[in-house]
């Protein structure tokens, strides 16, 4: 009895050792992911409200100047949002409260790396601003591997309006699927035709439990989504290559859609 319990403890530690390798030196490592953008490497992956409380995870990110930012999104629906002001405070809660449109309703600022986003974008969902798909973009190289800027973004789903978990404040409450938000702007760029590649890097790594600066509750696949937006002089109807993605970032990625299923359920 004792051999068995002391082989039986052997094994439960070799188990836990292998456990431990696998969770938090092998499967990080090859999740930390930066081929196509080196220049991402050790950035933040969280953006912080004007408080210093984490804010929306990154989650996305478009390669391209500016001005093909503003003419992909135009064409794939979505539309600048108006800075906050007095003005557009005071229209946004009209809109809400009494149910009208407001298509370039502001964002709250979020910050990364100390500062705010350097543009904002929306797709309504319904009459007002209560609900809406949201991205915020901010540019943090100027020249990447392609040579061309790169934009970081946070996108996500307001569900509604309500109060801030953390600092009571009125503010957009959003969906926990952050992926599936990702993965609609990503896909109404790309049926614009104003994609040339879809990559993957590492963003903040697959997350089950994350809360942002309004204490909603997200999880995410980890990746950033990468596209590469159609320059001057390309095609405007592309159909976007898909760069491949090693074997264990593949098996990751058939396996989440359960994870995240069984987590919506």
């Amino acid at each position: 009895m004792r051999r068995w319990r002391k082989a039986a403890l052997k094994g439960l530690a070799l188990v836990a050792v292998a456990y431990g390798l696998l969770a938090y030196v092998v499967l990080p490592l090859a999740w930390e992911r930066y081929e196509h953008q080196p220049g991402l490497a050790d950035r933040p992956m969280v953006t912080r409200t004007s408080d210093g409380i984490p804010g929306d995870p990154l989650n996305v990110g478009l390669v391209g100047s500016e001005r093909e930012i503003f003419v992909a999104m135009h064409v794939a629906g979505w539309d600048p949002a108006d800075p906050v002001t007095l003005r557009s405070s005071i229209e946004i809660v009209g809109s809400v409260l009494l149910d009208r449109p407001y298509v370039h309703a502001p964002v709250s600022p979020l910050f990364l790396e100390g500062r705010s986003e350097d543009l904002a974008f929306e797709k309504p969902v319904g009459e007002s601003a209560d609900q809406r798909h949201h991205v915020r973009l901010w540019k943090v190289l100027e020249s990447g591997e392609e040579g061309r800027p790169v934009w970081l973004g946070a996108v996500t789903f307001d569900r509604g309006v309500g109060l801030s978990r953390d600092t009571g404040e009125v503010t957009h409450h959003i969906a926990p699927d952050i992926d599936t938000e990702r993965d609609l702007l990503i896909g109404d760029i790309a049926a614009a035709g104003k994609l040339t590649a879809i990559y993957q890097v590492t963003g903040i790594g697959p997350t089950l439990y994350g809360r942002n600066g309004g204490g909603d509750p997200y999880y995410s696949d980890g990746a950033l989504v990468v596209g590469r937006l159609v320059a001057a002089g390309e095609p405007d109807d592309m159909t976007p290559q898909r760069l491949p993605a090693p074997a264990v970032i593949e098996l990751k990625n058939t396996l989440w859609p359960r994870i995240a299923a069984a987590l919506a359920g």
